[in-house]
């Protein structure tokens, strides 16, 4: 069975490769532009605040070369952008579902650890 069968891809030209699971196969696809391209797969509109948790998130996985889980997603989030913001229920308004496993998608990243 070839591989192919196993991936998607995000554009009409076939250039950006997505795994089983819609993450990036190569993260150095991503840009802002890629990350709109994934959120509208995720029927998502991205607005300044999903931008400032995609930042968020992108620095969390610079500095600790791994995706964070919630407890540690939201312990970040309260130390970037304040008390109000860095909570659960905040990043579930904007990433419902699963926040952790949505934003590294939206973010380029792979998929968090200890997320089914």
């Amino acid at each position: 069975m070839s591989d192919e069968n196993l991936y998607r891809y995000l554009d009409a030209n076939k250039q950006i490769k997505l795994d089983p699971e819609g993450y990036l196969v190569k993260q150095g696809d991503w840009n802002e532009g890629v990350a709109d391209l994934l959120a509208k797969d995720e029927e998502l509109t991205l607005t300044e605040e999903h931008w400032e948790l995609i930042r968020v998130v992108r620095d969390f996985y610079a500095r600790y070369e791994m995706a964070p889980a919630m407890r540690p997603l939201v312990k970040a989030t309260k130390q970037a952008l304040g008390e109000e913001k860095g909570r659960s229920v905040y990043l579930m308004s904007l990433f419902p579902g699963s926040p952790p496993k949505r934003l590294a998608r939206i973010a380029g990243l792979p998929k968090p650890t200890n997320c089914l």
